[in-house]
């Protein structure tokens, strides 16, 4: 009994060990950047699922991180430099591999949001149609088909870029785009009646991308990116991302998001 008894205390002290060695220092005050994107994060009533991410992860290191909101193609120009240590949601590719590290928290698909005028049925009728133009939020990248048509109508001058999801759905509107590629983060907008009686979906036949918080190679060093990226699987593990994920989705789409 004695022997299991310390056994036991051992192993306790272990695993308080562990959990103190996986807590981030917080030696300096950190940068964390959001973007304007749906239910991702709204700036104009400061809510959305990476605010929760950000706050809770925030509370679990107990650093002073400073969080501010800038476009998405500022942060991963950022993120590069090593002036920016954080931001969330973000997807990773070779180039990007070179200067970021992911920690997963959710996955999701994409899908092609056209105008029913465009008499497009499948990608390959966008796709071959010279006269319809996308709409692309600025450095954006999104799943292996979707990319690919991305690139292919950007060396044909058919590309229309901004800077968040509102300009394109107004652009969309006026028939100066005929598509725009979308997330579920971005279907209440296509609650508004005028855009859905507009548009159709169609789906990219892509498995889910895993998104993550970004994390700055340069100025966060490897020890201490997994150190973050074990709150995130702490997050995941104990429920409090399907927790805030719930918060904006059906619990079944919550959680075939946030289990992958």
């Amino acid at each position: 009994m004695a022997t299991r008894f310390f056994l036991a205390l051992v192993l306790l002290g272990l695993s308080v060990c562990s959990a103190h060695a996986a807590t981030p220092e917080c030696s300096r005050p950190f940068t964390l950047a959001l973007h304007d994107h749906g239910l991702l994060y709204s700036a104009a009533t400061d809510t959305g699922i990476d605010k929760d991410v950000a706050d809770e992860l925030i509370r679990r290191s107990g650093c002073k991180v400073s969080v501010s909101l800038m476009a998405r193609a500022r942060i991963w120009q950022l993120i590069e430099s090593g002036a920016l240590d954080f931001s969330l949601s973000g997807i990773a590719n070779e180039q990007r591999n070179k200067f970021a590290a992911f920690a997963w928290y959710f996955s999701n698909k994409y899908y092609l949001l056209v105008r029913k005028d465009s008499g497009v049925a499948n990608l390959a009728d966008f796709e071959k149609n010279d006269k319809l133009q996308l709409g692309v939020i600025r450095s954006f990248r999104y799943s292996e088909t979707a990319n690919r048509l991305v690139d292919s109508l950007h060396t044909r001058n058919r590309l229309s870029q901004g800077g968040a999801l509102a300009p394109l759905y107004q652009t969309l509107m006026l028939n100066r785009i005929q598509g725009m590629i979308i997330e579920p983060f971005d279907y209440p907008k296509l609650e508004e009646k005028q855009i859905r009686d507009l548009t159709t979906i169609i789906e990219f036949n892509d498995p889910p991308v895993p998104h993550g918080l970004i994390m700055s190679q340069k100025a966060l060093p490897a020890a201490e990116q997994e150190k973050w990226r074990a709150l995130v699987n702490a997050m995941r593990a104990d429920g409090t991302m399907q927790r805030i994920f719930e918060k904006y989705f059906k619990p079944d789409m919550a959680a075939a998001m946030v289990n992958f």
